[in-house]
């Protein structure tokens, strides 16, 4: 058998602030953000197909979690009133836990601020 791990990648645009730091911090204002989604499962290709997963049930699930995000105001989405990278990671992976049980690691990222948290998931 071969152990494999697969990762499937979506982008999404985003706004929120945050409420760290000071009054003037600029992250305290009402801004948005270009992200991108990257999420891994891991586990043994089958016989019969020869792969771990198929992509586009991967991507069916992602997708599902990227219509919450995408051109949302990440404040009021539930779960998300503090919308740092790290709580966005754990987010994602508590939506995506009961549809990927082979989940592994959420990475999200801000690539134009070069900007990425990964969250590993231990099995």
């Amino acid at each position: 058998m071969t152990r494999c791990l697969l990762t499937k990648s979506v982008t999404f645009d985003a706004a929120h602030q945050l409420h760290q730091g000071d009054e003037s911090h600029p992250y305290r204002r009402l801004h948005g953000h270009s992200f991108r989604l990257d999420v891994s499962i891991e586990g043994e290709a089958d016989d019969k197909d020869q792969w771990v997963a198929d992509f586009a049930d991967l991507s069916d699930a992602i997708t599902t979690v990227r219509d919450v995000l995408d051109h949302a105001f990440l404040n009021e989405v539930a779960g998300l009133e503090t919308p740092t990278l790290e709580n966005i990671s754990v987010w994602v992976a508590k939506q995506l836990q009961p549809i990927l049980p082979n989940l592994c690691r959420v990475a999200i990222a801000r690539p134009s601020l070069g900007e990425t948290c990964t969250l590993e998931i231990k099995g």
